[in-house]
């Protein structure tokens, strides 16, 4: 072949290109013999067009066509011909064309394969993949699919709109550096020993925090990067050491601002990558009421099934069980030291759910703590029945009354003298009725939620002391400032979470800029003057110098795109990801290197006598 470079893709050609000389470059994804006749798939990551060498070509062209195998990558010469009326495939873009063959080179032969790149289906039309370690180590295999190019395309477009919108508002995107001081914040620090300073430490960062506040206090009013961040914390489906987020940061601002830069975010992102319409604003939904009403600060909307209040209970018989529950319910009790008793009234299901299924659900319960689930059920007479219905017989009326239960109903139960594992083992119940009962609204896709109004600080019984429930460069709502040593458990952050679909998507604040008023929150956290000094000395010290009022966010662009997508592990969404290990099967890291390179970084490996092989 005199010219093998493409001339087209293989998603490009149609009907109105019949008669057309043409060259495509690809991947053989199948082939058909049919007795001397050869039907070429040849695939790129813009489509499928199917190649025929019929009778007439000529026998090196046969020849070659004979020996093509699965994901071998060849050039393809010929002409644009319609298919026939019955071989139109209605399912191609390319279905009322196919390319008579002139000349095939083969630029390279493939080895045989580890798994078939062309989607094997159950008859279910479940989709068989291999497993995943199998996957990672052939990544560039596993992204051949069609799947796999349609998540990394769709992550492309959305960083692109993501830069388009932003830019378009006024922000500047700036980089931060990824060779920075360890501070003592979240999780584990990934270190890096340098050479030049012998037994010195750069991290990789966990975000860009710091940086990004000292960006606002350089005069850069409206900053964003698509940041790469990394955290040593251990693997789940939904994190890696290794992550991407939209960082973003705004002065001179106020907390709806910044929520309303981000839906506007949002909403432009999801018209221009998938033309899907959200909504010009996302509810609000204060942290309080997300765990009383759903269980969780990361609750799932597309259901409407809300847990209530059933501390009354308690009073009207002897149930021991709700008595630690009623103890010390009702908001005016500090959470931490509050009790409850939740229940779940599931509409018209109690015929449906059998003990044994509710055991399943009891299981559920416990998996997060709780002592148990309580349970009964609303009979076709209005009477109570199964459970702990003989403790309440005779209270129907008054019971379905203040619950507004009926008929055929389910109640689920979940006491404690802890009101955050009360709502929480409720709440993984209600999420497990929602995948068991089809609760989902197939027409609410994507459902964003703001979560505001979070507490500042937690109470950590282990140590004795208070912590920050996000970092410490938080703002505290101002009305809160005077009672910021007296009443910590009271104070509310000006904090901020995005959820989608029961997923946290970023987290943001307005930040404190006051240097007095940040010197007061790492008292109360318990550093020292000295060892705050050490840490944040460099940002204090910049606050001092006419600090603006600032804020932000960072919504997470793996997790995101894995959203956008259905997908069920960020895994799927990241062109080389690592596995539950945190480790690459691909390219086998994390790796032992040479000793020289060891002994220039002044580092010494060391054993623990009861170290063994992971």
């Amino acid at each position: 072949m005199e010219n093998s470079k493409r001339s087209v893709t293989c998603g490009e050609l149609r009907k109105s290109d019949v008669g057309k000389t043409v060259v495509l470059n690809g991947w053989v994804h199948r082939t058909r013999d049919l007795g001397g006749i050869f039907f070429i798939s040849l695939r790129d990551r813009y489509g499928i067009t199917q190649v025929l060498v019929g009778p007439d070509a000529a026998e090196n062209v046969k020849k070659t066509a004979a020996s093509l195998k699965s994901e071998y990558c060849v050039a393809v010469h010929g002409t644009v011909s319609a298919r026939s009326d019955k071989d139109v495939n209605a399912d191609m873009p390319t279905g009322e064309i196919e390319v008579i063959a002139c000349d095939i080179e083969i630029f390279t032969a493939s080895d045989p394969l580890p798994f078939a790149i062309d989607e094997v289906r159950q008859k279910d039309g479940s989709v068989v993949l291999p497993n995943e370690d199998l996957r990672l180590k052939y990544r560039y295999l596993d992204l051949r699919r069609a799947p796999m190019q349609h998540h990394i395309i769709l992550r492309s477009q959305v960083t692109f709109a993501v830069r388009e919108y932003l830019t378009q508002q006024g922000f500047l995107e700036i980089e931060t550096p990824t060779f920075i001081k360890s501070t003592p914040e979240g999780a584990r620090d990934y270190l890096v020993p340098s050479r030049v300073h012998a037994g010195k430490f750069y991290s990789l960062p966990q975000s860009p925090q710091l940086y990004k506040q000292l960006l606002m206090v350089s005069g850069f009013d409206k900053y964003f990067q698509i940041a790469r961040c990394y955290r040593d914390e251990d693997a789940r489906g939904d994190r890696q050491p290794e992550f991407t987020q939209i960082d973003m940061e705004m002065s001179f601002t106020d907390r709806e601002e910044v929520l309303g830069v981000t839906e506007g975010m949002m909403g432009y992102v999801f018209k221009k990558t998938m033309n899907f319409d959200l909504p010009l604003r996302f509810d609000r939904l204060s942290w309080e009421d997300a765990f009383d009403l759903y269980g969780s600060d990361k609750p799932d909307l597309r259901f409407d099934l809300k847990m209530r209040d059933a501390a009354f209970m308690a009073e009207l018989s002897d149930f021991n069980a709700f008595k630690a529950g009623a103890a010390n319910s009702g908001r005016d009790i500090e959470r931490h030291k509050r009790s409850a008793i939740k229940v779940l009234v599931v509409k018209n299901v109690a015929d449906k759910y059998s003990r044994k299924m509710i055991e399943a659900l009891e299981a559920v319960a416990k998996t997060y703590k709780a002592k148990g689930l309580a349970w009964m059920k609303v009979d076709a007479e209005g009477a109570f029945e199964g459970g702990i219905a003989k403790f309440y017989a005779g209270k129907e009326k008054e019971i379905c009354e203040k619950l507004g239960a009926e008929k055929n109903d389910l109640l689920l139960f979940v006491s404690d003298e802890r009101w955050q594992t009360a709502c929480v083992a409720l709440g993984a119940v209600r999420k497990q009725l929602g995948k068991e009962l089809g609760l989902y609204d197939p027409r609410d896709r994507f459902h964003f939620v703001w979560i505001i109004d979070f507490p500042y600080f937690a109470w950590n019984e282990d140590e004795g002391k208070w912590e920050t429930e996000h970092h410490m460069f938080t703002l505290p709502q101002k009305k809160y400032w005077d009672a910021l040593e007296r009443e910590p458990g009271a104070v509310k952050g000006d904090l901020y979470d995005l959820v989608l679909n029961g997923y946290e998507l970023a987290s943001g604040s307005m930040r404190i800029n006051d240097p007095e008023l940040q010197k007061r929150i790492f008292k109360i956290v318990g550093y020292s003057e000295e060892r705050a000094q050490k840490a944040f000395g460099f940002l204090v010290r910049a606050f001092q110098f006419g600090a603006p009022p600032h804020g932000g966010i960072a919504p997470g662009l793996d997790r995101l795109i894995m959203l956008m997508e259905g997908e069920e592990s960020i895994h799927e969404v990241i062109a080389f990801p690592k596995n539950n290990l945190a480790a690459s099967p691909m390219d086998e890291s994390p790796s032992e290197v040479e000793q020289i390179q060891l002994d220039e970084l002044h580092i010494a490996i060391t054993e623990k006598e009861d170290a063994k092989d992971v």
